[in-house]
């Protein structure tokens, strides 16, 4: 399954499964810090049992995103290749015959499963999937930065390299065909930059009597960004673009975390 196949409207069916590393903590209310607790004062006296019951309830509860089990959960993978002695990415097309963004441009990814350990795992498995390789031919080098949309899909993007690039067959009930980029190619490419307005339409059978200034109420709206990359005749945008940009801006930074073993930084491409 591709990156852009993917329905928020399926649901998340993995319990639980994975956390998305937030702050720790670190600003814990003891009960011992919640006031003097005498009569008509406010607060609890140290040792309160509802307090004390409340603290025990959410010491150690893992902090996630409001909502967790609602997202979607995917990972994908940004594959490296080297073609003739020179590092390239590596892209998908999607078949004509899929429903969702037919013909469209994408990373391999998909859905995260009960079995898999973790997201890297995910992409790996989905990529052998795709591209028919075996777990052993996909080596992940790092992980980019979990994107979560605005309509509840959580992406965990990795870094990898495909070790055997001449034994991918596409599976062509998702994948029409594959294409390479040389990665000096795509650093030197800047994206073409649009901003889509995000709304919020309330149903005809919201309680608008509820709410100050009813049908008139001041919602709030966000802007979400969309790039367009154009290679070899191919458009890239959607996640795949920003994920894309994500990774070529780290490297453009010479960022050491974008460096790994066999791909150094920017200038090891050269």
């Amino acid at each position: 399954m591709t990156t852009d196949e993917l329905d928020p409207s399926r649901g998340s069916e993995e319990p639980g499964f994975p956390e998305i590393p937030l702050d720790p903590a670190s600003d814990t209310v003891r009960p011992s810090t919640l006031g003097g607790g005498g009569k008509g004062t406010l607060g609890a006296a140290p040792g309160d049992p509802v307090v004390e019951a409340l603290a025990r309830r959410l010491a150690g509860r893992p902090r996630r995103l409001l909502g967790w089990d609602h997202y979607v959960r995917t990972a994908v993978l940004l594959p490296l290749v080297t073609v003739g002695g020179e590092w390239h990415l590596l892209f998908e097309v999607r078949s004509e015959t899929l429903k969702r963004q037919p013909g469209e441009v994408c990373f391999p990814g998909g859905h995260l499963e009960a079995g898999d350990r973790n997201p890297r795992a995910a992409a790996v498995r989905e990529t052998g999937e795709e591209l028919n390789l075996e777990a052993g031919d996909v080596e992940v080098l790092g992980d980019l930065d979990v994107l979560i949309t605005p309509w509840r899909l959580v992406v965990y993007p990795h870094v990898g390299v495909l070790r055997d690039p001449g034994s991918i067959r596409p599976a062509r009930s998702e994948i029409a065909h594959v294409f390479t980029v040389p990665l000096e190619e795509a650093l030197a490419a800047r994206p073409e930059r649009h901003e889509v307005d995000i709304v919020v339409t309330p149903r005809e059978d919201f309680p608008f009597d509820k709410i100050p200034h009813g049908r008139a109420y001041p919602w709030r709206r966000a802007v979400h960004p969309e790039l367009f990359f154009q290679f070899r005749g191919h458009v890239v945008w959607g996640l795949t673009a920003l994920i894309l940009e994500h990774f070529l801006s780290l490297l453009r930074a010479g960022a050491p975390d974008a460096a790994a073993p066999g791909v150094p930084g920017r200038e090891g491409f050269r």
